[in-house]
């Protein structure tokens, strides 16, 4: 059970995981100390999972992102898992979730440019096993893109 000092803590700790500690520790009010057993302790307890950074995608030379909703071919009882698993290998594939109903399956993908996501979506996606239906979705702009909690 988290208390007021610990979402003190992960407010502060997601707004800006890259300062240093006694900084971090002085915007959420504690000593750096406590700042540095509390976080151990979260991550220990696995509610901070990572510290990643975050890519900027055209920055690298990936000007193409599409999410593909994908329906599968239920009548074979593993098209879940050997779908996923497939998908998984696909480096181009840089998210994937699963849904109950009538979309099985959302993949976000990015590439290059046009011409490489034709060949990734023919030479890769395509071939993915157990698909009945797929539906490419391409992305204009990002509106927002939050991963931070309302704590």
């Amino acid at each position: 059970m988290l208390d007021a000092t610990d979402l003190r803590i992960l407010r502060q700790f997601q707004a800006a995981p890259d300062l240093p500690t006694a900084d971090l520790a002085d915007r959420a009010g504690v000593t750096p100390t406590t700042l540095a057993r509390r976080i151990d302790k979260m991550r220990e307890a696995g509610v901070i999972r990572a510290v990643r950074a975050v890519i900027n995608w055209p920055a690298l030379g990936y000007t193409v992102e599409v999410s593909l909703r994908v329906t599968l071919d239920k009548t074979q009882p593993r098209a879940f898992d050997e779908f996923l698993a497939a998908a998984r290998e696909v480096s181009e594939v840089i998210e994937a979730q699963t849904f109950l109903g009538q979309v099985d399956v959302r993949l976000s993908v990015i590439a290059r440019d046009m011409p490489h996501y034709q060949q990734v979506y023919r030479d890769k996606l395509l071939t993915l096993p157990h698909i009945a239906d797929i539906e490419a979705l391409m992305h204009v702009a990002r509106v927002k893109f939050d991963e931070t909690l309302p704590l």
